[in-house]
């Protein structure tokens, strides 16, 4: 374990005891690496010419357009969450799946996996629904752990749903396109939905007094007029969906050019509301500068961190671990996921993002893993983040909007059976790879030996032999046989 030296091991130690100690995550970053920086320096461990890098990697992130697109997703979700769209896609979709049992949970995972594609955040989604639905499945009969529950897990599909703000930075950490990040995530989001809402149907089935239908007056008649409310509330959120996404997608925009587009459709769906006013504005751009500064420090105190660790041989410390766990890269999976799930109970996201994920790339690299696969993997596990304690942020925002008749126990009760739900996704995408990559565009396949060269004034193809191929009389090389090439009309060399 100390083949590499006893600092790697002890910086790894050192960032635990402080974050555990409830410093700010970014400056316990910064402090441990230089630190251990200066302690490297002193004994000769560690060059300051490391150091030197340090103001070029500070300006690199600053400079990084991908990065844009976090504040313009971010601004984009603080717009939609404030603007009414929810609440008119959870009233149609609640009164049209409302004579069934269980049909307000429908509801709520169809509008959760909606809101997910549109703003991109948790705190929107749980809100949102929390408040507008909470209270009618209680007023009707549904079990307090079950209506929590399926609000917090519809929520968290946001995590996963594209344009994630997840996926944003783990594209950025490991070096790939956020357009194949998003395509990755497309199998895993529709299986999220679609698990959630088998379990659903298996519930109505065996316990349907504790997701009652609603009464007929209460969801009106099933007719067109509804129908057309339900279009209204969703084609706007199709279109926007769109703007963002669809121009990923076919290449027409990069994702920060999409997330200015974002940012453009929710505006115009608040004015079509008439709810963009300029308090909506200013709260909006306060939310989105305090989640873009938090970032951008934690990446700042990140890259600290990162440069000496790299700088002590601590990447290699972590693959000479890990590379040697029994089961080759499915083992390499299992134990990463165990691993992260843990953390998730005591960091955030964005923490795990930016100082674990730079540690594993390198070995997932190494085991010939698909960084987009890997990327998703960890993306779905840090799901779970938001629904167990004792930071499960979307049970905090549920016990925020929740009356006093929903006991904090139901809360997290009620969460436990969607985590393990979320659990049974990480393990399709880890046994099914295909789930991530078969979304992928791996290029067209192309024949080398179909390749011909059209050479002008050579008289039309110039057709070149196989490498290594043998020649009529041409000069042997070693591993490469090739005729001479000559000007039309040119004397043939001469014979040997």
């Amino acid at each position: 374990m100390f083949d590499f030296g006893i600092i790697p091991p002890a910086m790894f130690l050192g960032m635990v005891i402080f974050m555990l100690y409830g410093f700010p995550v970014a400056f316990s970053l910064a402090a441990v690496g230089l630190f251990f920086g200066i302690i490297g320096i002193a004994t000769g461990h560690f060059s300051e010419a490391f150091l030197q890098a340090l103001p070029l990697r500070f300006f690199g992130i600053v400079s990084n357009d991908l990065l844009l697109a976090i504040p313009f997703f971010t601004f984009m979700g603080a717009v939609l969450e404030r603007c009414g769209l929810a609440e008119d896609l959870l009233e149609g979709t609640g009164k049209l799946f409302g004579g069934i049992p269980g049909g307000l949970a429908y509801a709520v995972i169809l509008v959760g996996a909606v809101l997910g594609a549109i703003t991109g955040t948790v705190a929107a989604s749980v809100i949102t629904m929390g408040v507008i639905s909470l209270p009618i499945m209680l007023r009707y009969g549904y079990s307090p752990r079950l209506a929590t529950g399926v609000i917090a897990a519809s929520g968290t599909i946001t995590q996963v749903i594209p344009p994630s703000l997840v996926l944003v930075v783990l594209a950025d950490q490991l070096g790939r396109s956020v357009g194949d990040m998003y395509l990755g995530a497309i199998g895993p989001s529709i299986l999220q939905v679609s698990i959630f809402v088998l379990f659903i149907l298996v519930m109505s089935i065996i316990r349907p007094k504790s997701m009652p239908p609603l009464p007929k007056e209460v969801r009106g008649d099933f007719n067109w007029a509804l129908l057309a409310k339900v279009l209204m509330g969703m084609v706007p959120s199709i279109v926007l969906i769109f703007l963002v996404l669809g121009t990923i997608f076919m290449g027409l925009a990069t994702p920060t050019e999409a997330g200015a587009l974002g940012v453009v459709g929710a505006m115009a769906l608040a004015a079509m509301n008439r709810r963009l006013t300029w308090p909506l504005i200013r709260e909006a751009m306060t939310s989105t500068t305090h989640i873009t500064s938090m970032v951008v420090m934690i990446l700042i105190g990140s890259t600290c961190f990162s440069l000496v660790f790299q700088g002590m041989d601590g990447s290699r410390w972590i693959e000479h671990m890990l590379s040697g766990i029994p089961g080759g890269p499915v083992g390499f999976l299992i134990f990463v996921n165990i691993f992260i799930f843990v953390l998730a109970f005591f960091l955030d996201f964005f923490e795990i993002a930016f100082i674990v994920i730079p540690m594993l790339a390198p070995v997932a690299s190494s085991l010939g893993i698909d960084l987009i696969w890997f990327g998703v993997l960890i993306c779905v596990n840090m799901q779970t983040s938001f629904m167990h304690p004792p930071f499960g942020f979307a049970l905090f925002y549920l016990r925020s909007i929740a009356g006093k008749e929903v006991k904090t126990s139901d809360i997290y009760m009620g969460a436990l059976p969607w985590v393990g739900m979320q659990l049974i996704l990480v393990a399709i995408v880890i046994f099914w790879p295909q789930s991530v990559t078969y979304w992928l565009d791996h290029g067209p396949k192309v024949d080398p030996n179909s390749i011909k060269i059209e050479v002008p004034g050579f008289g039309g193809q110039l057709g070149l032999p196989p490498v290594g191929g043998g020649g009529n009389g041409a000069p042997q090389i070693p591993g490469l046989n090739l005729p001479p090439l000559g000007l039309p009309g040119a004397p043939p060399p001469p014979a040997k």
